[in-house]
């Protein structure tokens, strides 16, 4: 839900006293004065916007961190995309890529481009359930950029036997007929730590 804030024209217009009313105006100004300071204080402009319980993920067995700035239409579409991969699933976890050449995929110091270069690249890198293993996106900060665009940074944790890893990813999503879509994703894999010669 989000407020608007009154704006400083109307707190003016509604607190101050005119000239035929001098009498009491002082006293009444400051009382309506206070009160105007307090309502912007608990309004968006002086606070982020509210906070709602994370959710869980069974499939990694954690719980990630509890998202900041959220926006719970484009944090649904992550938490489906998790869901997915930790089902195996590629298939259903692309279906939140915006499904035309529009798409790109930075990894690597690479782009690709559209959705089904982006898909054969998954399916070349992770051929089975085991190379998928299991996924947590976790630290999610959403920022809106506007009425149909929205910016995704996070963290993502790529459990499995063999090879298991880390990093953080960038999203760009925009909404297309009533569905928020991911047009741009940038990913890039944490320098693993090389461990200490005893």
């Amino acid at each position: 839900m989000y407020y608007k804030s009154p704006s400083l024209q109307t707190i003016r217009t509604a607190f101050l006293p005119t000239r035929n009313d001098a009498s009491g105006g002082m006293a009444r100004c400051l009382a309506y004065g206070g009160l105007a300071i307090i309502l912007w204080a608990v309004s968006p402009m002086a606070t982020a916007r509210g906070q709602e319980p994370p959710a869980t993920n069974a499939a990694a067995g954690k719980k990630p961190s509890e998202a900041k700035f959220q926006f719970p239409p484009v944090l649904k579409v992550i938490r489906d995309q998790e869901a997915a991969w930790n089902d195996g699933d590629i298939e259903r976890f692309m279906q939140h890529y915006c499904k035309s050449d529009r798409l790109t995929f930075s990894s690597g110091g690479k782009t690709t481009r559209g959705w089904k270069n982006t898909m054969a690249n998954y399916r070349r890198r992770y051929p089975t359930k085991e190379k998928m293993g299991n996924v947590l996106f976790d630290n999610l900060e959403v920022f809106t950029l506007g009425d149909k665009a929205a910016l995704v940074l996070g963290q993502y944790h790529l459990k499995r036997k063999s090879d298991p890893l880390d990093g953080n990813f960038s999203l760009v999503f925009e909404k297309i007929d009533g569905r928020w879509v991911i047009i741009h994703d940038h990913t890039s894999q944490a320098k693993k730590e090389k461990k200490e010669q005893e």
